[in-house]
């Protein structure tokens, strides 16, 4: 079961990097391991068959070349056939999530989790999906080499042409989880940049009439991070009258990073509930159930185990 800390939060001095702690479990990350993970890169350059997730199931296989106009009219991924497309496709988007599956021809398992791609892209305007074959052309294994992929399938996340998270040998649902993560088109989940985006949410519900206001804060690269999200989504949707969702990324930025040390967050995903004014509590984990039932309790509602 993921932790759970009650203790009422007080202005306490800000946490000095040494004093984290570098636990990792099934239900939260430390939060200084994780921020460490993302200044990592990779320098390999051979593309290999990655290992797939056991939840990856499927026997549809990438489009053929003929079929490759209908196909990606129809399902929204568009293939790419040389670089300056990719490049192309990435300016295009703009600010908008590019979710970018590299694959081979001789990868059963690119050819497993194509089908999710293909879901997606119907399902979700805001986001813009390509495939890349890396065994295509000499040109398709440069432009790998060039991003860094060695292994397939690869799934890589761009914004504003910047790569902000990859993912290999993954199945289905994190790869759902990951776009709805990064594509954070949500309008029921505030997203917040910056301390003074926080102080202004809390402001605005302050008072009798104010609802109560669940922080979700957690890393850009934080695996139960993306694996909880979903959830949250779908409890900003139905709860909308009465709670307040926001999410923060910690490593987004030196304000957001200095907001998680003087809130004493060590473990990611943590979530504080805020109720007129007062930081009255928090949840460690990404448990759906026990996180349920502390908005329930912090909404005054009585609940047992």
């Amino acid at each position: 079961m993921a932790a759970i800390n009650l203790t009422f939060l007080s202005c306490k001095p800000s946490l000095p990097y040494s004093s984290f702690r570098t636990k990792i479990d099934h239900s939260s990350v430390s939060l200084f391991s994780a921020a460490r993970k993302l200044r990592s890169d990779r320098h390999k350059s051979q593309i290999k068959p990655a290992r797939a997730s056991s939840s990856t199931k499927g026997t549809t296989k990438t489009p053929s070349k003929s079929a490759d106009d209908k196909k990606s009219k129809d399902e929204r991924v568009q293939k790419v056939h040389s670089v300056e497309e990719f490049d192309a496709a990435l300016r295009a988007a703009k600010n908008r999530l590019v979710v970018v599956e590299y694959a081979a021809s001789h990868s059963e398992n690119s050819q497993r989790i194509y089908p999710c791609m293909v879901e997606l892209s119907r399902a979700c305007g805001d986001v813009e999906f390509l495939l890349v074959m890396g065994d295509e052309s000499e040109e398709m294994r440069a432009l790998c080499r060039r991003e860094g992929i060695d292994r397939v399938p690869h799934f890589s996340f761009y914004k504003s042409m910047e790569k902000i998270h990859e993912e290999e040998g993954i199945g289905p649902d994190r790869l759902v989880g990951d776009v709805l993560y990064y594509g954070d088109n949500h309008s029921a989940v505030e997203q917040l940049h910056s301390r003074a985006d926080v102080e202004a949410l809390i402001e605005r519900e302050r008072g009798a009439e104010g609802r109560l206001v669940v922080l979700d804060v957690g890393l850009k690269h934080c695996g139960p991070c993306v694996k909880v999200y979903p959830t949250v989504l779908k409890l900003s949707r139905s709860m909308a009258g009465t709670v307040v969702f926001a999410r923060m990324n910690g490593d987004e930025n030196d304000s957001c990073m200095e907001f998680l040390r003087d809130m004493d967050v060590v473990e990611v995903p943590t979530f504080l509930f805020i109720k007129d004014g007062d930081i009255r509590g928090r949840y460690v984990g990404s448990g759906k159930g026990e996180l349920v039932g502390e908005i329930l309790r912090y909404q005054g509602v009585r609940v047992t185990y």
